[in-house]
Formats: structure tokens, sequence, C-alpha cells
């Protein structure tokens, strides 16, 4: 089996402590492997995705009767677009763990295969109940994801319209339910109100998780400029105006501005969806902007 380089600085103790106590099923030194891998496939994950499926890879061969491995395997797939891979090792982790957990992103696996029903049956499943609060936002994102899909905008609004919407507080999915709302407004042509739904993921958006800010400034029509591009391209030595590097520039007056932002249920129509599984789905579908972002 071909093993991958890992620095020495990394150590099994990085990885969470229910990891660690499934891998106590394991010989140690074969448990302290597989806990390196896994923490590598959780560095690398977002920077570096197909490092991270590398690494996957090699713990799932180590350790293919661990659910946190199959589940680490799974997210490693997803990040890669493998949506058909992703969903087999989902399913396995689940059948192992009983737990409904995994279930939007699983529905989001479908999505990615290009089967949004098969996205909203799930929507209407009995495990949605199961989910935490934060894996029921998820489910609507991904329903409301699957609405889309299918050109449905009008039904993935309403979806998107929730109790978890409407609240002021701040959760750590509030930022993305209200960009995919002022996205799904943007799409359907609802400007004003797509507006003012940005303005408010961006305020909610503590972590950068979303784009929310640079929306808002291309509807208020704020143009980035950088005045250092402008002087290589034009082949002067001083910009065509007072203009500092990163300065936000209004497309109508050049003026100088300062960037601002300011039922738990889901409704699915489940009738005819399809629930058996096809024989090797090809592996389709853009990241989903509007489906999980567990991990």
């Amino acid at each position: 089996m071909k093993r991958l380089p890992i620095p020495e600085d990394v150590t099994g103790d990085e990885i969470d402590k229910d990891v660690r106590q499934e891998l106590l099923s394991l010989p140690k030194t074969l448990a302290d492997d597989v806990a390196r891998n896994l923490v590598m496939v959780a560095r690398l994950i977002d920077e570096e995705p197909e490092e991270a499926y590398a690494y996957s890879r090699i713990a799932l061969r180590l350790a293919s009767r661990v659910a946190a491995v199959r589940e680490a395997a799974g997210f490693a797939a997803y990040a890669n677009q493998k949506y058909s891979e992703a969903l087999a090792e989902f399913r396995a982790a689940r059948r192992m763990t009983g737990s409904a957990e995994l279930w939007p992103v699983m529905a989001d696996c479908e999505r990615g295969m290009g089967r949004p029903e098969r996205a909203l049956a799930m929507a209407g499943e009995p495990e949605v109940r199961r989910l935490d609060k934060a894996g029921q936002v998820e489910m609507r994102l991904v329903a409301a994801g699957a609405r889309r899909d299918m050109d449905q905008l009008d039904a993935a609004i309403v979806t998107l319209q929730s109790p978890e919407l409407a609240s002021n507080s701040v959760q750590p999915w509030t930022a993305r339910l209200r960009y995919a709302y002022a996205d799904a407004l943007l799409a359907a042509d609802r400007e004003d109100e797509a507006r003012e739904w940005f303005a408010k993921a961006a305020d909610s958006d503590k972590d950068g998780a979303t784009d929310a800010s640079d929306r808002l400034a291309e509807l208020d029509g704020v143009e980035f400029v950088d005045a250092l591009e402008e002087t290589d391209d034009s082949g002067e030595g001083e910009s065509s105006g007072d203009v500092e590097t990163g300065t936000a520039v209004s497309d109508a007056e050049g003026d100088q501005v300062t960037e601002t932002g300011t039922g738990t249920g889901i409704e699915a129509e489940n009738a005819g969806a399809e629930t058996d599984e096809p024989a090797g789905p090809s592996e389709t579908g853009e990241p989903r902007e509007n489906g999980s972002g567990q991990g």
C-alpha cells in the first residue's frame, strides 16, 4: 500500500475524542496510523481537497470498518465532487452508527448526481425529524437547492422561509441561510428584497462563510479597482485618478465609498419520487452553493 508523507508534528491527538474512542477497537500502532491520516484529511480538505482525498483513501484501506473513517472518506470525496462515492461512504457510516446526522449531505449528493427529486423525497422522510436544529436547517438548504435545480424558484423561496430565517439571533447557520434566501430572491428578479437579505447575510457573516458583502456591492453598483493594475495597463507611471489601491469606486460617479453591510418542517413534493439505487450513476454537478455545508 502506498503511503503518503505525514509531517512529524502530526499526531492523532488532534482528532475528536469520539473518533479516538472508535479507533480503540484497532491495535494501537494501526490506530495511530489511521488517526494521523485522518488529521491530514481534516487539515487539507478545504484548501487541498485532492490531497485530503488521497489521505482518506489510505485511512479507508487501513480501517474500513470504523464509521469515522467512512465518514471522513465521504467528506473527502464530496469535496472533490465525487458524489456517488461520497454517498456510498455516508451510507456505510450511517449503517454503522444508526445516526441520521449525515442525512442532509446524503441528500445533497443526490443533487450532485443530477437527482434533485430524490433529494426532495429525502427531505420528507422521518429521518429529518431526528436531526438537531442545525441539521434541519441544512436539510432546508438542500431542499431549496433541489427546487432551484428543478427551476422551481418560487418553491425554493418558500422552502427557505422559516422561523430560523426570521429570527434576529445569529447562529452558525444564519449567514448561509440568509444568503441562500437572498440568492433565490435575486434569481426570481426580486432585487430590492435580495439586496435587503444580502445585507442581513453580510451583517451576520463574521467568519466569511459567504461572499455576501461582494454580492451586496455588486447590487449597489460598486466596483473594486486596483490602481496598480490600472497603471500597468495604461503604461503610465501614475494612475489616472486619486483612487488608492483597493478602494471601492462607484460606477456611476467615481466617488470613494466605504463598503458596509448591514416552522422547522420542510415542504417537499414527494409523490412519485424514485427510491431504487441506480446502476453506476455519473458524477456530475457543480459544488453545492445552496446545499449542505457540513464537514
